[in-house]
């Protein structure tokens, strides 16, 4: 009988968190979707793992042996992904927006100068995770905008900040100021990430920063493409300064705003029992170079 890893790392955040809405949040997915991967494993199994109430998913029997026995065969299979990324001297780097990589990439041409044996290879993900594929153990290390959930379980390095403005529709009575104060912007619909997202969505709704005011969303969306649409046809986003030099369209506009927090860049890593000596050149190669601008 094969598994795929996924169902185990699913069943295992599950089994922690004691109910799918905790675990839906934490491994950046819907709770319907995460439901019916559960039920998946249960029937490759053949055995129920939860028993289901009201308050809860309380481990059966079989779960719970099953949950003694999984913690040792991820992290075997982890290693044994690192053991073979360090054969082939492969290292993966996640990043969510062009804006926050952008900049590393002068330290990753100097750990490519330094390592030539090594290759580094970028991965774009969505919105819909904001770990950029760390929560998920698909990259070695993550270029990341913090806050994002999960992250106090990895090793966070924050490498620079950024000022937040309003991206706006181009016909927007805003749409002409120099600066935009974030009092005015708070009954206009804005465009969120998906609820999963948690802390991710809060920042970029900037829901702490409204004085109890409520958050008017009117589109929800993962991709920069559908982001920068939802705009144009009439809601308003926050976005860091660098969307307007990677990010533009005729009909939206960037503006500064005053009275928001800025946006924190870092680099994240897992929180490894070993440590890969390329992986931490890498990382202390990026760290140089953006010190330096």
């Amino acid at each position: 009988m094969d598994v795929d890893t996924r169902l185990l790392r699913y069943f295992a955040a599950v089994a922690q968190e004691g109910s799918l809405t905790g675990a839906a949040r934490q491994l950046f997915v819907s709770q319907p979707a995460l439901t019916k991967q559960i039920r998946r494993l249960e029937d490759a199994i053949g055995v129920p793992l939860f028993a289901r109430s009201r308050s809860g998913m309380t481990l059966t029997e079989a779960g719970r042996e099953l949950a003694a026995r999984v913690p040792a065969l991820l992290d075997g299979w982890d290693e044994a992904v690192r053991a073979t990324g360090r054969a082939a001297r492969l290292l993966r780097l996640g990043f969510l927006d062009a804006g926050a990589v952008g900049a590393v990439h002068e330290g990753i041409a100097d750990f490519r100068r330094a390592q030539p044996e090594c290759r580094v290879e970028l991965r774009q993900f969505d919105w819909s995770d904001p770990s950029a594929g760390l929560a998920r153990g698909e990259v070695s290390a993550a270029v990341v905008r913090l806050p994002f959930p999960g992250q106090e379980s990895f090793d966070v390095r924050e490498l620079f900040v950024e000022e937040r403005g309003v991206l706006l529709p181009a016909r927007h009575p805003l749409a002409n100021r120099g600066t935009v104060e974030f009092r005015e912007l708070w009954d206009e619909p804005f465009v969120a990430a998906g609820a999963e997202t948690g802390a991710w969505r809060e920042h970029w709704l900037a829901a702490q920063e409204r004085e109890g005011h409520p958050v008017r969303v009117g589109a929800v969306t993962s991709r920069p493409d559908e982001w920068l649409g939802a705009v144009a046809a009439g809601c308003v986003a926050l976005a860091p300064a660098s969307t307007a030099r990677f990010y533009s369209r005729p009909d939206v506009v960037f503006r500064p705003v005053r009275g928001v927090s800025p946006s924190w860049v870092g680099l994240a890593r897992p929180r490894s029992r070993t440590r890969e000596a390329a992986l931490d050149e890498l990382l202390e190669a990026i760290a140089r170079r953006l010190s330096r601008s």
